[in-house]
């Protein structure tokens, strides 16, 4: 899969609020009222991307969990890392409507 030029990762951050474009990756930090919050959302991330084959670097702070998605093989950002990042949001909004 092709790396993305950076017109095209602007474009595609703009369908991602608050996501990032830092270096070879695009980022996003993600705060939680409590700890296990955010350890249960890190467990359903992780078995989405063991599916997906394609897994992100996730960072711990407590309650913020910080995720960078980079295709590291080609790199830089493909879409693999946009896709990954649409399923991180989405089961974000998911977890944010059972609270």
């Amino acid at each position: 899969m092709a790396k993305l030029g950076s017109a095209q990762i602007t474009q595609k951050l703009k369908s991602l609020p608050g996501w990032e474009h830092t270096g070879d990756a695009v980022v996003k930090r993600y705060k939680f009222k409590e700890f296990m919050d955010g350890i249960r959302f890190i467990n359903r991330i992780a078995k989405i991307a063991e599916s997906m084959d394609h897994h992100p670097d996730i960072a711990i702070n407590y309650t913020r969990i910080t995720f960078s998605c980079s295709t590291h093989d080609q790199g830089g950002i493909t879409e693999k890392d946009f896709k990954l990042a649409n399923e991180v949001e989405s089961e974000f909004r998911k977890q944010e409507a059972q609270l």
